[in-house]
């Protein structure tokens, strides 16, 4: 893929639509996204915006381009955040030495120095990996009663049985398209559309850690206790976030993938 570029100020509508979807309910597979428009926020941060929608192809094009900066990263570039249709640049404006980044001529505003470092990396051709070179995460579950109370909701809009909405949330392939709203906490696509249901009207205030959850056409998992307005349907003993942990507190990454693998309330095998 040759990646091609724009620079941008960064906008109303990138910072609030494009930087992070505001939970929407669809997913969108069949969208070409491949030239990125370079948006400064605030001082310290460049956005590459590849999109607008959330659409599956484009996620994998940011996973792709954020596992291309990797490779080259400069020691200025502090981080590199992906979120499902963008990429936060987190700059060390201070390290930054125009002279010293062959290729640039801009010698005065560090971002833009940045961006044009940016623009010169997206002329080269990378590939987008393929799901075969991701991590593969299994979850152990346990599903509905005490542990997933909208199971029955999610069965009843889906026209399913319980037996089915399991089976359909397991043999699911999810990737982590990004990590946010709290610390570790993955959203997933790959969800069966048939499981798709809205968000509560009225969020719960207290979420337990390791509750699975639906949002829309999202799967995921609440890393630790607090308010969440997503169905619950299972939960898992998992620690997805340990912030004891200093070099990886997070036990997902974006562009991992992820499979449930349902057990009984014992640990046993479900089913």
């Amino acid at each position: 893929m040759r990646w091609s570029s724009a620079f941008a100020s960064c906008s109303e509508r990138c910072r609030h639509e494009v930087c992070a979807p505001s939970q929407p309910d669809f997913v969108r597979v069949n969208a070409a996204v491949n030239t990125p428009v370079i948006c400064q926020l605030g001082d310290r941060v460049l956005l590459l915006r590849l999109g607008d929608q959330i659409d599956v192809q484009c996620n994998r094009d940011v996973h792709a381009l954020a596992a291309m900066l990797q490779e080259v990263r400069p020691d200025w570039l502090l981080d590199i955040v992906p979120a499902y249709a963008s990429l936060a640049l987190h700059v060390d404006v201070d390290r930054i030495v125009p002279a010293s980044m062959a290729g640039t001529t801009i010698d005065h505003d560090p971002l833009e120095v940045a961006s044009q470092w940016v623009q010169t990396m997206l002329a080269v051709s990378i590939d987008t990996p393929t799901t075969d070179a991701a991590r593969v995460i299994a979850i152990p579950v346990r599903y509905g009663g005490e542990f997933g109370p909208d199971l029955d909701a999610v069965a009843a809009h889906a026209g399913l049985t319980l037996q089915d909405v399991i089976a359909r949330h397991t043999t699911a392939d999810y990737s982590v398209a990004m990590i946010g709203f709290a610390p570790g906490f993955p959203y997933l696509l790959g969800l069966d559309p048939s499981l798709a249901m809205p968000r509560k009207a009225t969020p719960r205030t207290h979420v337990p850690a390791g509750s699975i959850a639906i949002g829309g056409l999202q799967s995921g998992i609440y890393p630790r206790e607090g308010p969440g307005g997503w169905q619950l349907i299972g939960r898992t003993d998992t620690l997805l976030f340990d912030p004891a942990n200093g070099s990886a507190p997070t036990l997902l990454r974006p562009g991992d993938r992820l499979r449930f693998v349902a057990i009984d309330a014992h640990d046993g095998a479900a089913g």
